[in-house]
């Protein structure tokens, strides 16, 4: 299948103080930067030896429990639903780095080892100093991206998308990213919003095996699907709203990524306006429906400044940019509304 796909646009010479990243938001293309991580300490120490990430990972550690997914062998790597879509496949168990490390490291030749992944762990809240070395500094760009850390065997994230911008970093390990635009979700044929493996819908289609009688609309998808296999210190910036389907390749995984919205924080995800919609509005009769996305075009998808261009400055309100104090009034507006 991944013959099949586009290449990822590479971006040759980065490096972090050269980072294009009012470019990348801008042209908002999934873009390879090789080699953007090469000189962190985690980098250099992983091809060294996978024991000598895990040395390196140990001397940061602080101790603090943390979470990560266990699977039997049969979830072969891919943490997903059961066959009727009502339960997932693996277990959240709660542990410390040491030992999942310790497990790792056990089962790092087992030909078909349990699934181990330590996913979307803060890098300060557990391994304070590791950043001293091993950090993009998007600070000096002006973003706000605490790093997290994912840690495991050969994992595959199922094809998903987050809300927030990405540079994910390649530190320890192979991945291969296979990635496709927002308007493909038509054709991915995304699982259940509760439960979820990650925390958002994924799709269910099987990656390695796809099923296209069951799944045909995929075909159209992999028409514009792109893909990269990432080496150790290899990055990609992947932008908001892009379905990514990411897979760990090598017995020991370590990727860092940096998150951040476009938006100030007092902006709150628009996940919250779609949970509201599907619940208002998805269900109403056909021409009810037709109605209100016109509005919703009108007041919300069109230009942000024509709903209220015909009405005087101090008449404008909720039509008006908003601020933090309008956002303030809007939130305690919306919880009342929801609470009568």
């Amino acid at each position: 299948m991944f013959d099949r796909l586009a290449k990822v646009r590479v971006f040759e010479g980065c490096t972090p103080d050269t980072l294009p990243l009012e470019q990348l938001l801008a042209e908002a293309t999934p873009t390879v930067l090789p080699g953007l991580a090469r000189d962190w300490s985690l980098v250099q120490a992983g091809l060294e030896s996978p024991q000598s990430a895990r040395d390196l990972l140990r001397s940061h550690y602080n101790g603090r429990p943390l979470q990560y997914n266990w699977g039997e062998p049969s979830t072969a790597g891919r943490p997903f639903y059961n066959a009727d879509f009502t339960a997932l496949n693996c277990e959240v168990r709660r542990g410390n780095l040491d030992q999942v490390l310790d497990e790792l490291a056990a089962c790092e030749h087992d030909p078909a080892p349990p699934t181990y992944y330590v996913a979307s762990l803060l890098v300060d809240y557990c391994l304070p100093g590791l950043r001293g070395q091993n950090d993009l500094g998007l600070e000096r760009h002006g973003v706000s991206a605490p790093p997290s850390i994912w840690i495991g065997n050969r994992v595959t994230a199922s094809c998903h998308y987050d809300a927030p911008n990405n540079i994910a970093c390649c530190a320890v390990g192979r991945r291969r990213f296979t990635l496709f635009p927002p308007e493909q979700v038509h054709n991915l044929y995304p699982g259940p919003l509760q439960p979820t493996p990650g925390g958002q819908a994924v799709s269910v289609v099987d990656f390695n095996a796809p099923d296209l009688e069951r799944y045909p609309r995929f075909a159209e998808a992999l028409e514009v699907g792109q893909t990269v296999v990432l080496e150790p210190g290899d990055a990609i910036f992947i932008p908001s709203m892009w379905w990514h389907h990411v897979q760990g390749l090598d017995p020991f995984t370590v990727l860092v990524n940096y998150w951040w919205s476009s938006m100030p924080a007092w902006v709150p995800t628009p996940m919250h306006a779609l949970s509201l919609a599907m619940w208002s509005i998805r269900d109403r009769p056909e021409q009810e429906k037709r109605a209100w996305r016109e509005l919703f075009e009108y007041y919300v998808f069109g230009p942000a400044a024509r709903a209220g261009e015909h009405l005087p400055e101090q008449a404008r309100g909720e039509l008006a940019p908003f601020d933090e104090a309008a956002a303030r009034r809007m939130r305690a507006a919306l919880i009342a509304k929801l609470n009568r």
